[in-house]
């Protein structure tokens, strides 16, 4: 009787063992998995071309897509590039974003135009992006 209590205690501590082992490298492959997919923190800023200006966009909608954004943005000139920043992990926006335009003098308009203008129920907040390279 001694030796099957015996058999049973060391068969539930080979089973404990295995189980925390699966779960351990199962919690290492997840993050090892992820190690990758991380946007590095002292990401390089981009370098626009001569005469292309960035635009900051802020108090945006939540609902705001980059099409209509771009679409907005469209009735004053050329449009190269829109981005609307979100949150890493639930992927919603977080109600600002960017938006590059190649030419100087469409872009000055259109900041002249919408900034403080209501869009989906919001102020909107429109002046050149500045970039912190220190």
């Amino acid at each position: 009787m001694n030796a099957a209590l015996a058999q049973c205690t060391v068969t539930t501590a080979a089973g404990v063992a295995a189980v925390a082992g699966l779960v351990v490298g199962g919690i290492v492959g997840y993050f090892a998995g992820r190690a990758g997919k991380r946007r590095p923190f002292n990401k390089k800023f981009k370098e626009l071309p001569p005469g292309a200006v960035e635009i900051y966009v802020g108090n945006l909608s939540y609902d705001t897509t980059e099409d209509f954004l771009r679409k907005e943005f469209e009735k004053f000139g050329a449009v190269a590039s829109v981005r609307i920043i979100t949150n890493h992990f639930n992927n919603k926006s977080k109600g600002f974003g960017f938006i590059e335009m190649p030419n100087r003098a469409e872009a000055e308009k259109a900041i002249a135009a919408l900034h403080n203008s209501e869009v989906q129920g919001r102020r909107l907040h429109i002046n050149e992006a500045r970039n912190n390279k220190n």
